[in-house]
């Protein structure tokens, strides 16, 4: 044992108590606690006097107590300890709520460094629930920077620091540089062990963006790395099948009922050109909602059907899968073409003859949810697969459906359009194509934000959309990731508006704990004009497609990510008739005002995505565990954009002279990218 790899619990100042503590937050070994990164800093290096105290802030000074504690009790189960102190400047008092016990720690005359938040009462200068050090203390706590860690389960911030400062000076002298000296020189690095110990306890300002470049570079080229690999790995190994060339691709093109957008085009002659190849496609097709997707893959499966194969579509809701369906069989059906639905809803019998169909090659074209990849589905001459909503889908699941054919051609098809360079990293193992093009003619979803005192003019407006003809969703509250919760407040929110707001209208329910068949008899009424008003949660972000619903009401709408909201108002707009979205805002802080104010300037789907990059974070945005990645202790996606680039384009040069790292300079670099990736990807790397 490396030191690294033992237990947490044998650092000094852990024990087994603490150590199940630590289990909780994800941190087992040594080398978790060395690699867990403090989330931010207080600068407590530049001491104040007295009469500088600012009220509300916090501050540092060196102070000698002056007088006895004294214990004041106020009420009932509140107790105050003051203690007074000072220095040349003027006289304060150190403040404790209900902790009495302190009073015998301190000595009239002892000299003490502290840190506090700054209160004045009238003329009292009051440092409440202050840090302190005496005089000669080693421990420093002021007069430093002092990393903030994020913590749960009641271990202060105190004592993660101690034992991550037990744990570096015991054990950092462990840790291996995985960078061979050619590519410290070309970037300039600091050593990995002097990155370490300033990205826990900087020294400077200066070390500390220096440890943070080096670290957020290593993880991110360790990262780049691994995902090309897997990339030429499945290029080089899978032999895919070359289609035909399909004249007749041009004529069916010409019967749909309008002009593929230059976007299209362009994004169909990439998937033609890897299909007709031998290499296995890749591909991953993003766009926004409503530019087009669809279409494209059905073109992709016209052509897999006219060269002797069977193609799929995976869909991650019955809702999405049914709309695919039906749009699919829509538009396929001049040919002999059988289309099939695969969902849970369907009954045994149904199952069964789906089933024995697909294996004798009698159907050609099978849409479902993830039902598709469970191990009783056979294909006879499955050419091409397709995923949907690739961010609801893991790296795994998707691997698990192209293994349902002899290496098949795969497809990937996303609506939440994200940076290139991202993409690349998110989707490192495929290629790319975006449709960044909107059919014309579309009209833009004026979108407003309101607050819950403007409800009764909105009822307003919605019941004279609604007699002019039009129809409207109502998202209810995000109450908080408990489906049960969620769905209380869609029953309530639908029982005002049936039985008060709106009960001259049709009013429908929709939410996730329905029944199948109950979800598909609500929609085919909302799609029919037999429901005026569907209140729904977040089921209804994808696959529902009413070109008659002109409004979409959100409540809360300062829950949501706007990548989410951008998907909800993507609902309507889909018809001849001006659309409108009215979100409203509970929010009163500052980022719930400034994604209302993104969500009505623009309906661009991959500037709102960088904004809520910039606003939520990569990891909420991305859900990384969804999508099978290894999770960044350091790095983040978007603020770190540049360094980003720097080490895809480094990954890409390394690779090209050496495509497995073979050479021995690469060995460690090699293990890291091992024990990155493992378990994420059924162990495609270096095997």
């Amino acid at each position: 044992m490396d030191g690294l790899s033992m237990s947490v619990q044998y650092v000094k100042g852990v024990g087994p108590k603490r150590a199940v503590k630590l289990r909780k937050m994800g941190i087992n070994t040594v080398e978790d606690l060395i690699y867990f990164f403090p989330r931010g800093y207080e600068d407590r290096r530049k001491f104040n006097n007295i009469s500088n105290a600012v009220n509300g802030e916090k501050m540092s000074f060196r102070v000698s107590i002056s007088g006895r504690p004294n214990v004041l009790r106020p009420r009932r189960n509140l107790s105050i300890l003051k203690i007074p102190v000072k220095d040349n400047t003027g006289m304060a008092y150190l403040t404790w709520f209900n902790q009495d016990y302190l009073a015998d720690n301190f000595r009239i005359g002892e000299k003490l460094t502290i840190n506090g938040k700054v209160k004045r009462i009238a003329n009292e200068i009051q440092i409440q629930n202050p840090t302190y050090e005496k005089e000669g203390s080693s421990n420093k706590k002021v007069g430093r920077i002092v990393p903030i860690y994020s913590l749960t389960d009641k271990l202060t911030n105190n004592e993660m620091t101690l034992i991550v400062n037990n744990a570096l000076k015991s054990y950092i002298s462990n840790v291996k540089e995985i960078f061979p000296k050619s590519i410290i020189d070309k970037f300039n690095l600091i050593s990995v062990k002097e990155a370490i110990l300033n990205i826990h306890f900087p020294q400077s300002r200066e070390k500390f963006l220096k440890s943070r470049q080096r670290l957020v570079f290593e993880e991110l080229l360790t990262l780049q790395l691994g995902l090309f690999i897997i990339k030429n790995k499945t290029k080089s190994n899978n032999k895919g099948i070359s289609f035909e060339r399909v004249d007749e691709l041009k004529e069916f093109i010409y019967k749909l009922p309008f002009t593929l957008t230059n976007a299209q085009k362009r994004v169909l002659k990439e998937i033609e050109r890897d299909m007709e190849s031998y290499e296995q496609m890749n591909r991953l097709v993003q766009g926004d909602v409503g530019s087009g997707k669809t279409v494209i893959a059905v073109l992709a499966m016209f052509k897999a059907w006219k060269s002797g194969y069977q193609s799929t579509m995976m869909a991650p809701t019955e809702i999405l899968a049914t709309q695919h369906f039906e749009t699919i069989k829509s538009m396929l059906k001049d040919y002999d073409i059988r289309c099939e639905l695969l969902v849970g809803s369907l009954s045994q019998s149904k199952k069964n003859e789906i089933l024995a169909d697909l294996k004798n090659g009698n159907i050609d074209i099978l849409v479902g949810t993830h039902a598709i990849i469970q191990d009783n589905v056979k294909f006879n001459r499955l050419g091409l697969a397709i995923t949907d909503e690739q961010h609801r889908f893991g790296v795994s699941q998707r691997a698990v459906l192209s293994q349902k054919g002899l290496n098949p051609d795969v497809l990937v098809m996303t609506a939440t359009p994200i940076p290139r360079t991202l993409a690349l990293i998110l989707y490192g193992d495929l290629d790319i194509s975006i449709i960044d093009e909107l059919p014309p003619g579309r009209k833009i979803i004026e979108t407003y934000s309101i607050g819950i005192g403007m409800e009764k003019r909105l009822i307003e407006f919605i019941k004279k959309q609604i007699k002019e003809g039009r129809q409207a969703y109502i998202v209810s509250p995000l109450i908080e990731e408990s489906d049960t919760l969620n769905v209380k407040a869609c029953e309530e929110l639908y029982e005002r508006f049936k039985g008060e707001v709106f009960k001259d209208f049709e009013v429908g329910l929709l939410h996730g704990k329905m029944k199948a068949e109950e979800k598909e008899e609500i929609i085919n009424e909302f799609k029919d004009g037999k429901v005026d008003i569907l209140v729904s949660t977040t089921v209804i972000e994808v696959g529902v497609n009413v070109p008659n619903a002109s409004i979409m009401v959100i409540y809360n709408a300062e829950r949501f990510g706007l990548a989410q909201l951008h998907q909800l108002r993507g609902r309507v707009g889909r018809g001849e008739y001006q659309s409108y979205c009215i979100l409203i805002n509970e929010g009163k802080s500052k980022i719930s005002q400034e994604r209302m104010r993104i969500m009505q300037k623009t309906n661009d789907g991959f500037k709102i995505s960088e904004k809520d990059l910039e606003l939520r974070g990569p990891g909420e945005f991305f859900g990384t565990k969804q999508h099978g990645l290894p999770d960044l202790k350091i790095a983040n996606l978007f603020t770190d954009i540049n360094i980003l680039k720097i080490a895809q384009k480094e990954a890409a040069e390394i690779l090209n002279s050496d495509p497995y790292l073979e050479d021995a300079k690469y060995k460690l670099l090699k293990e890291k990218i091992k024990d990155m990736f493992k378990g994420k990807t059924d162990d495609i790397i270096f095997n």
